[in-house]
């Protein structure tokens, strides 16, 4: 099999951004589904609202008495495994479909022009538009992810895909006898893995902002489920009197999950760099 230098999983240990990123990920779900929390987080203290930050409730309490730092931490059981499943679907299939869309004649040319006529809607609003249909189920909600990532990954693979055919090793590949169909799965395909996981952690931040939209407005995950777009909402009308915490701790969580996956993107994408510029 002939390859151009493709990534390998070893060479992750050598950038810190890529385990960094890990390890805030990792840290978060972990505290989410194992840690024990100062309070239940799906049950109200009306005794407690709208207490500031302290000893007692390090983040503070919200308009019904739920502990902000409890809230805050259970969220990422719903809010990260939904951006992630929702940035695999979306490249699963988009994937899938930029091996398609590079085929050379009409099928490629019209999936294409059909893919710029999808991408002339506004993707959030189609989000919007699919999860306010369809119902706040997090299966409707996976499904708005990945249908507003797929245009992405569908373009990235057939770029990437026309630009390695021109390349020495899949000339070689093709002066050996290699089929169209080994060509593409033994020797182009192999050399995208870097990218495309790139792509995925990207997706996944994008995921992460658009779920938290969702839930802002009402129509994604809704109480008494947690989700840190639904806290932000119920914060937001509290912050002009002051009660700052119930909106900026849980909108903090949503930019570290959002960094942490950026930084596997850039670690990736020096991985990608690096190998090409070796081979």
């Amino acid at each position: 099999m002939i390859r151009n230098r493709p990534v390998t999983i070893l060479q992750l240990r050598n950038y810190s951004g890529v385990v960094i990123g890990l390890g805030i990920l990792l840290a978060m779900l972990l505290a989410a589904f194992v840690a024990p929390l100062p309070y239940d987080p799906f049950k109200p203290d009306g005794y407690s609202v709208l207490l500031p930050p302290s000893s007692a409730h390090w983040f503070g309490t919200d308009l019904t008495g739920f502990d902000v730092f409890s809230r805050t931490i259970v969220s990422a059981r719903l809010d990260l495994p939904l951006a992630i499943g929702g940035a695999l679907v979306s490249m699963i299939v988009g994937v899938t479909l930029g091996l398609l869309a590079s085929a050379k004649g009409r099928l490629g040319e019209s999936m294409m022009r059909a893919l710029d006529a999808f991408q002339a809607f506004p993707l959030l609003i189609l989000a919007i538009a699919i999860v306010s249909i369809s119902g706040n189920r997090l299966e409707n909600v996976v499904i708005a992810i990945a249908v507003i990532n797929i245009p992405r990954f569908m373009r990235l693979v057939r770029s990437e895909v026309l630009s390695l055919r021109e390349s020495r090793f899949a000339e070689a590949a093709i002066a050996i006898g290699a089929t169209k169909a080994r060509l593409m799965f033994r020797h182009l395909l192999p050399n995208l893995t870097g990218i495309i996981l790139a792509q995925v952690s990207i997706a996944a931040a994008h995921a992460i902002i658009v779920i938290a939209a969702l839930s802002f407005l009402g129509i994604g995950i809704t109480p008494p489920d947690a989700s840190w777009g639904a806290m932000i909402q119920s914060g937001a009308r509290n912050m002009i009197s002051g009660q700052w915490w119930v909106a900026a701790f849980p909108g903090m969580a949503v930019v570290i999950a959002v960094a942490s996956l950026n930084l596997i993107a850039d670690g990736l994408d020096d991985i990608v760099n690096r190998s090409v510029g070796d081979a």
